[in-house]
């Protein structure tokens, strides 16, 4: 079992940019693919960016395509999400999670463990 941990949300003006942190305890994080999801108030958890257990593969959600980079350091347990020309309409709470069996998804189904989020918001 893996425990997941988010860091780097806060307030930022639009156009500014923010990384985000998750740090994973308790379990081969190298072996996981790792998520980025996201919740706004009044909203479903929509997916964000997805990446493979090497790294090698990425994936993102057409309203982040651009200007959201996920990577990860599995030396460090850690995977971050670099947001760049942020927007009012990206202010969520962001949660990484975690799916032991390396496929990864864009579903939340598909992720056994979760962080507990961090609040991003975008001031216009």
């Amino acid at each position: 079992q893996v425990q997941l941990v988010e860091s780097g949300g806060g307030l930022v003006q639009a156009g500014g940019s923010l990384r985000l942190s998750c740090t994973a305890s308790g379990a081969t994080f190298s072996s996981y693919a790792m998520a980025w999801f996201r919740q706004a108030p009044g909203k479903d958890r929509e997916f964000v960016a997805d990446i493979s257990w090497r790294g090698r593969s990425t994936y993102y959600a057409d309203s982040v395509k651009g200007r959201f980079t996920i990577s990860r350091d599995n030396a460090k347990n850690t995977v971050y999400l670099q947001m760049n020309s942020l927007k009012p309409e990206d202010t969520a709470v962001y949660y990484c999670a975690g799916d032991p069996w390396g496929s990864g998804s864009d579903s939340a189904d598909g992720y056994d463990y979760w962080g507990q989020g961090t609040q991003v918001t975008v001031s216009s």
